[in-house]
């Protein structure tokens, strides 16, 4: 069910396109409800080599992806997004939605490239902020 901003802050996802990268079945779909929830058009796919696909077939304005992931991870996944040029999804803010917690797991997240580090379990306000400030388009001054 999608809902209009509510009166108590909560954030309206409507418009973004989110790509949701996890290896547990129950996680892709309690985050794609978390986030639709919000307005948020998902893709949810089970591996980092379907997200690569996905990410450059749709051009998602979010990455959400989870670093533990059977065969390739997240960490191959962002390396190889980033390595992309723009046009063809390089520069696309990813946030890494992982159980890793802990400052020396949160700076090789962030080395790594993604902008955000999010710790599950995550709470629907939490998930949702990230995703808007990661969607936030820079505004022409002019």
């Amino acid at each position: 069910m999608k809902v209009p901003p509510a009166d108590d802050g909560d954030v309206y996802l409507g418009g973004i396109r989110v790509l949701v990268v996890d290896g547990s079945h129950l996680v892709r779909a309690t985050v794609t409800a978390m986030l639709e929830h919000y307005g948020a058009a998902v893709t949810a796919v089970a591996s980092a080599d379907k997200a690569l696909e996905a990410l450059q077939r749709e051009r998602p304005d979010v990455l959400v992806s989870d670093l533990a992931m059977p065969g390739k991870g997240g960490y191959w996944l962002i390396s190889q997004v980033r390595a992309l040029p723009p046009e063809r999804g390089g520069a696309t803010p990813a946030a890494a939605l992982t159980g890793f917690t802990g400052p020396e797991h949160r700076a090789s997240i962030l080395r790594a490239g993604f902008q955000y580090h999010v710790e599950k379990p995550v709470t629907l306000q939490q998930l949702a902020g990230v995703v808007a400030l990661l969607a936030l388009k820079p505004q022409s001054p002019f």
